[in-house]
């Protein structure tokens, strides 16, 4: 997939949270009631019209800065049977940035995706330092015969510090521009939190590859974000009552659909 298909209309890409995997805090002990989650949530997103979605290890907490042997063996198994299971693209996105891992499960089970949250920045999160991993990443991925993957990137991405805070959001958008990012990501501090207009607008202006909300986004800010954005991320806000925990909720998805082709 190139991201001229995937940004050829406005991109609403819903999440499938993955209940927690095994081997972390919250596993119940039971991968069948995992992949009818997932199963569930992407046929609703599907359903509802999403154009894209994302499979994430969302509820694995403490959040791994890279993925347990038991989390990134579970989170391909339950990619591969979303894959399956919609006619939709489909994206991977792995820990806090687990670039190896999300871009091998992309391979096995043909993704078209992946989110890379840290990816020219340096940041501090709840499990430590997270490094900058566009070398790494776009080596690996030509290593793989792989191009068809497209990064999509975040510029100082949510529920992190940067270890460096005086440079500016537009300086780290650009800069993944410039190191092979397909598209860029902006967000607000945490989950559910919307990025503030004033910086979608800046980073509008500095890249010209498509550029993403990735919080926070929804019905209600969606006539005001979307004359700026080639499209969003969508999780909290696609949830039965807008809670994280809960399953998606086609309705949800039909209505902000709607907002969205009718901008």
């Amino acid at each position: 997939m190139t991201a001229k298909e995937l940004f050829q209309t406005k991109c609403i890409i819903g999440m499938v949270h993955c209940l927690p995997l095994p081997g972390t805090l919250n596993y119940g002990g039971d991968m069948d009631a995992v992949y009818a989650r997932a199963l569930a949530d992407a046929r609703a997103l599907e359903e509802g019209g999403a154009t894209a979605l994302i499979v994430e290890n969302q509820h694995d907490v403490p959040t791994p800065v890279q993925l347990s042997y038991e989390q990134l063996t579970a989170l391909a198994a339950v990619a591969s049977r979303v894959k399956e299971a919609v006619s939709i693209p489909i994206g991977i996105d792995a820990a806090f940035c687990d670039w190896k891992a999300a871009l091998a499960i992309a391979v096995a089970v043909k993704a078209d995706f992946i989110r890379l949250a840290v990816y020219v920045d340096q940041v501090m999160t709840a499990s430590g330092m997270v490094a900058p991993c566009c070398y790494d990443a776009v080596r690996y991925r030509k290593q793989l015969g792989a191009e068809n993957i497209l990064f999509l990137c975040d510029a100082q991405v949510k529920h992190s510090y940067m270890l460096v805070d005086r440079i500016p959001v537009t300086a780290s958008a650009k800069m993944a521009e410039e190191n092979g990012a397909d598209a860029i990501i902006v967000t607000g501090t945490t989950t559910g939190e919307a990025a503030p207009i004033e910086i979608i607008r800046e980073v509008r202006k500095t890249v010209k590859v498509p550029l993403l909300v990735g919080s926070g986004f929804n019905a209600a800010n969606a006539q005001e974000q979307l004359p700026f954005v080639d499209g969003a991320i969508v999780g909290s806000s696609l949830k039965e009552d807008g809670i994280l925990t809960r399953p998606v909720d086609v309705n949800r998805v039909k209505e902000l659909m709607t907002k969205v082709s009718n901008q």
